[in-house]
């Protein structure tokens, strides 16, 4: 499973570092509430890619 950063995010959706970090954040607690353990700074690739629509 590939992870990615603060600069993967940014580069994936177009937005300033801030904004990678605070999807990043968003997503690491979505999961944790499902039970999964997170990395801090990182997200999983395949999740971000369901949660944002046709990337």
């Amino acid at each position: 499973m590939r992870m990615l950063g603060a600069e993967d995010v940014m580069v994936l959706l177009s937005v300033k570092k801030s904004s990678a970090y605070g999807v990043i954040r968003q997503l690491n607690e979505e999961l944790r509430e499902k039970g999964y353990l997170t990395v801090r700074g990182k997200v999983p690739e395949k999740y971000l890619r369901e949660r944002f629509y046709d990337l």
